[in-house]
């Protein structure tokens, strides 16, 4: 079965670019002697988490605790979670990860700390965590500078072990050019070496000195005292890639594919892909970049201007050869969302449609523990 007879909206992976990005990215980690925890939430399927680890993925970074249940019911047994848990009930889920795999927290402030740490002690465990670092995106994190001074309070906790720290320069996919790239790189590296140094000097061991991010990924492997890389996008890449300079077009992997519906004007297509399977997202932190909500393959005079729910508006620059009942293949500006739209992508090699991937760690796919 061919991808253009396949009913539509479709979510598509180009298994021979995937594969590519997996290899490339596991390839640039070892050759510089770093470890690859790659984060999840981008494809959130336990069958390509497989894939990164047959590459030689050490472990995975998570960002709900739903991807670690699933990941450990596959049979992955070292996962990190990207921010700090809270809440009863969500710690009780840790306390029960934590007896089937290594499980890493990350903390930045005392409060969650205490809540976890009453739970670990009533259960007699211990857990290792990460210091989350803040390198300029102003979310999670401590100020690299008051790094020593959190942990040493932290140390209060004696159910939790600081083994590391670890930043994510989201901002990065907020810039208007991409040098601007290569700064905020610079600057996560700084904050990570800033936070190390003097925790170091305080006595703590770190095992984990760990960065995230797609765009910044080449820029810190130049670095020898951040061991630990997590970036997570690469495995797709997506418009806002494209736009930041980090690959070409061409290592896109994933696509939405539509129908041409309608052509109600001059100079306008529908096409049936809307907000429901692209997203209305620029990219998570914002990008003045990006052209529309997604990029059609092979049709540069075409623009996707608008989405409604279930459809989305073309604009025509100049003359088209594209007709109603034509299908489109749309690479999404953000892809970790918009396959977050999915149950299901449809793998494919040329034009040959060759498995079915579930996406198997979205919230909401499972049923609610509730008592009525």
């Amino acid at each position: 079965m061919k991808i253009y007879d396949l009913p539509t909206p479709a979510f598509l992976v180009n298994l021979d670019i995937m594969e590519q990005n997996i290899k490339e990215i596991a390839d640039f980690a070892k050759n510089n002697k770093k470890r690859l925890w790659p984060m999840v939430k981008t494809h959130k399927s336990a069958e390509i988490a497989a894939m990164q680890k047959a590459a030689g993925a050490e472990g995975f970074l998570v960002g709900t605790l739903l991807e670690a249940e699933k990941l450990v019911e596959k049979g992955f047994t070292n996962i990190m979670v990207a921010y700090p848990v809270a809440g009863k009930e969500n710690i009780k889920k840790v306390v029960s990860l934590a007896k089937k795999a290594r499980i890493i927290l990350s903390l930045d402030c005392i409060n969650a700390a205490e809540q976890i740490h009453a739970l670990l002690e009533e259960n007699g465990i211990t857990l290792e965590y990460l210091l989350i670092v803040d390198s300029g995106l102003k979310r999670f994190g401590v100020i690299p500078e008051d790094s020593a001074k959190l942990a040493k309070k932290l140390l209060a906790f004696k159910s939790l072990k600081l083994i590391g720290i670890a930043t994510h320069p989201g901002h990065v996919y907020g810039v208007s050019n991409p040098e601007e790239v290569r700064k905020i790189a610079s600057e996560e590296v700084n904050a990570l070496k800033t936070a190390a140094e003097l925790l170091e000097k305080e006595g703590f061991c770190l095992e984990i000195i760990a960065s995230g991010s797609t765009p910044t990924f080449r820029y810190v492997l130049e670095d020898e005292k951040i061991n630990v890389l997590r970036p997570g996008n690469y495995v797709f890449y997506d418009s806002i890639q494209v736009a930041l300079g980090v690959v070409p077009f061409e290592r896109c992997a994933f696509f939405v594919m539509g129908t041409v519906i309608s052509n109600p004007r001059p100079g306008n297509l529908i096409v049936d892909v809307g907000s429901k399977c692209l997203g209305l997202d620029r990219g998570a932190h914002g990008t003045s970049l990006l052209k529309g909500y997604g990029t059609v393959v092979g049709h540069p005079e075409l623009t996707l201007v608008s989405l409604s729910e279930e459809v989305g508006k073309l604009e025509v620059e100049g003359e088209t050869a594209v007709k109603v009942g034509e299908k489109l293949r749309i690479i999404p500006n953000h892809a970790c969302s918009a396959c977050n739209m999915t149950s299901f992508l449809v793998g494919f090699r040329g034009e040959e449609v060759e498995r079915i991937i579930e996406v198997d760690m979205r919230n909401g796919m499972c049923r609610p523990k509730i008592s009525l």
